[in-house]
């Protein structure tokens, strides 16, 4: 399986990217993929994102020495996503009152999606606004520029906030899967090109296969609508991209 990632800051934006993303194994035949958009109208949105990835790759870290040691345990893949968002849930808030920040500094979106190899099954969990892409098949997560996030929701208890968290999608047979930003829609002509040709981003991004030869894949897709077509996205842009 060949995984692909691209981090690229909006051309709308100039200090600080406000996108993340995380790829972290769980032990030998999971792996968590996590991408996530901070409120550009909030307070150091990169910073929120940002925390984020790391809060999560310390969570999963633990799940998997946790899982050393309950080898005889079969939780179920989304039993399991749970457990990593509770905790994720659980030190998000220590550190929201251990260094006393406001909520407008925690708001970020949280795509984030957990695969097990050996059972060839997935599940991806939406937390505000994104874009998935199941072998084919582009589900928009979409609240109308107000998502929905986590950061609101630290104050309540976690298994009501979780069990209404509806934007979850299912899948087996992994063939080609991506999760994205909504920076992925923000693509706009900033020069002028040769090239007259119509191309649809989502699908050019998350389902056409060119190039993926190389580990720059995403990367190179962009360079290629930049200079080709003379598009970028004006918006922050995480991709996460798994091809089998």
């Amino acid at each position: 399986m060949n995984l692909y990632s691209t981090l690229h800051i909006g051309d709308y934006h100039i200090n600080h990217c406000e996108d993340d993303f995380l790829i972290k194994k769980i032990g030998s035949d999971k792996i968590v993929c996590a991408i996530m958009d901070g409120c550009s109208t909030a307070m150091d949105s990169h910073f929120a994102s940002t925390l984020i990835k790391k809060i999560l790759r310390k969570v999963i870290i633990e799940a998997g020495y946790k899982a050393l040691y309950k080898k005889d345990s079969q939780d179920s893949l989304e039993e399991e996503l749970r457990e990593i968002i509770r905790g994720l849930f659980k030190e998000l808030l220590f550190v929201k009152n251990h260094l006393m920040l406001d909520e407008k500094e925690l708001l970020t979106t949280l795509t984030i999606l957990l695969y097990e190899n050996t059972t060839d099954n997935g599940i991806v969990l939406t937390i505000g606004d994104g874009i998935v892409c199941i072998n084919g098949s582009i589900t928009e997560f979409d609240r109308n520029n107000k998502p929905d996030y986590l950061a609101y929701h630290l104050h309540e208890n976690f298994e009501d906030w979780y069990s209404a968290q509806s934007q979850k999608i299912f899948f087996d047979h992994l063939k080609d899967v991506s999760i994205a930003t909504d920076g992925i829609l923000s693509f706009s002509k900033i020069k002028k090109t040769d090239s007259d040709e119509v191309i649809n981003f989502m699908e050019y991004l998350m389902i056409d296969q060119k190039n993926n030869e190389t580990e720059d894949m995403l990367n190179r897709k962009l360079k290629q609508l930049e200079h080709q077509y003379g598009v970028k996205p004006t918006d922050d842009l995480a991709i996460i991209r798994m091809i089998r």
